[in-house]
């Protein structure tokens, strides 16, 4: 560490501020020393993906585009740890990066915001709901294909916005990152997981930091929360089977059972939501690595010529988090 201060990199959105700095006060409980006032400094970077805001990811390199720069301050030693949403964690991190699950996953479900309708099922026909994902706008459309679904980018304010103004009749946005700003009041429904999958990691934090950094890797499993840590490597490792990015239909949730084992459901999908392909497996929280795997050989198998034209070619190796934080 430079000057023996803890430097925090992230977004400079409204979440992603609040993440950091719950993520702060969580090290500063557990770790005495970081309680002094000059123990800790956030250093807001600008990624690409806050700076292109009219092309959906898909379109320009997918949700790692919110985190290269981030990488970048780290191996320039300007940062010590970043902090991010893990569904924004791409499946391939730099080889001298690693990164831990932090803390206790929030409400992984996505919730429904509108001013016309209390529900989806409520929804008129032919309604409009504006989203940039692929895996939302498929299950939408499975389950409602009535509905026009409309791409659309921004932060969680804009997307409320363009609600407000009419521009569409309603948006999903994740739970987590609503009720972490304290707009969850904007939510009329929260979705239930067997009518839209949340995304990998969704509702879950990640930290990143240099793999040969003792002292950030130490402090920062500290904040792991085993059972989160187990859904992560159970979900993250389904994902690299199927080469997940954002030009893929991709859902999935591990659940534990609280006596020891993981349920893991997994989704893919063609983006017009016409065929869908769906696994459930459960093994013990020690096996969530091979669960993941098996879920996501299963979905292959189930998924047909249809849907794996839209899985990238090539197995990308999976990136666990540090051995230490499990």
């Amino acid at each position: 560490m430079a000057n023996n201060k803890l430097r925090i990199g992230t977004r400079g959105s409204s979440l992603a501020l609040t993440q950091a700095n719950l993520v702060i006060d969580a090290l500063k409980h557990v770790h005495p020393n970081l309680k002094e006032k000059s123990a800790i400094e956030i250093v807001v970077i600008k990624t690409t993906g806050d700076r292109i805001q009219s092309t959906l990811l898909s379109e320009v390199g997918g949700k790692g585009l919110f985190t290269k720069e981030i990488d970048e301050a780290m191996l320039n030693d300007r940062i010590d740890i970043g902090i991010h949403s893990m569904k924004d964690m791409p499946t391939i991190l730099p080889d001298s990066i690693v990164f831990h699950a932090i803390m206790a996953r929030e409400d992984a479900r996505d919730a429904f915001i509108s001013d016309k309708a209390i529900s989806i099922e409520d929804l008129a026909q032919g309604s409009s709901i504006g989203t940039a994902s692929l895996r939302r706008k498929s299950q939408l459309l499975s389950y409602r294909p009535d509905l026009t679904v409309l791409p659309i980018r921004g932060n969680i304010d804009t997307r409320l916005k363009k609600v407000k103004e009419g521009i569409i009749d309603a948006t999903l946005l994740a739970y987590a990152g609503l009720k972490r700003l304290g707009k969850d009041k904007e939510i009329k429904q929260l979705i239930d997981t067997n009518v839209i999958l949340p995304a990998v990691g969704q509702g879950a934090l990640a930290a990143t930091c240099r793999g040969d950094d003792a002292y950030a890797n130490t402090v920062l499993n500290l904040l792991s929360e085993p059972t989160t840590t187990a859904a992560i490597i159970a979900e993250r490792a389904m994902l690299a089977v199927l080469d997940g990015s954002c030009h893929t239909p991709i859902g999935g949730l591990a659940q534990p059972d609280g006596q020891g084992h993981l349920e893991l459901r997994g989704l893919v999908a063609l983006p017009d939501g016409t065929k869908t392909a769906e696994v459930t497996m459960t093994a013990p929280i020690t096996k969530a690595e091979d669960l993941g795997k098996s879920v996501g050989e299963n979905l292959l198998m189930k998924a047909g010529p249809d849907i794996l034209k839209f899985l990238e070619e090539g197995k990308p190796i999976f990136v666990r988090p540090h051995p230490e934080a499990e």
